[in-house]
């Protein structure tokens, strides 16, 4: 089970234990200093509407998550002025993105 407040990390993900910690720090800091926008497409897709200069931060972030992680389907699309990271699962890890989508709202508004 998954617990939505602290961790959002999937029992799957073999990044080791001692680490995800700082991860998450990673994506608490860019979901409150890149993020602009949380869209929940889907149940199992989410968009995120990040500030330009974030795309590299988020591309490295993206790609280091899917090492660990890789079940997660990351791409970046620019839509006018705004650059978006959409975060795709299966089915089966949709309880992660929920969890994922939670984090990144509360910190948005940090």
């Amino acid at each position: 089970m998954i617990d939505n407040s602290e961790n959002w990390a999937a029992e799957s993900c073999t990044l080791p234990t001692a680490e995800q910690p700082v991860r998450t720090a990673e994506f608490d800091r860019f979901f409150a200093e890149s993020v602009r926008e949380v869209r929940r497409v889907r149940p199992a897709r989410l968009d995120l509407v990040i500030v330009s200069d974030a795309e590299e931060l988020g591309r490295d972030l993206a790609a280091r998550e899917s090492e660990c992680c890789s079940f997660f389907d990351f791409a970046f699309t620019t839509v006018g002025d705004d650059v978006v990271m959409r975060i795709g699962v299966p089915d089966s890890q949709v309880e992660v993105l929920d969890a994922l989508t939670e984090r990144a709202r509360a910190r948005m508004h940090e």
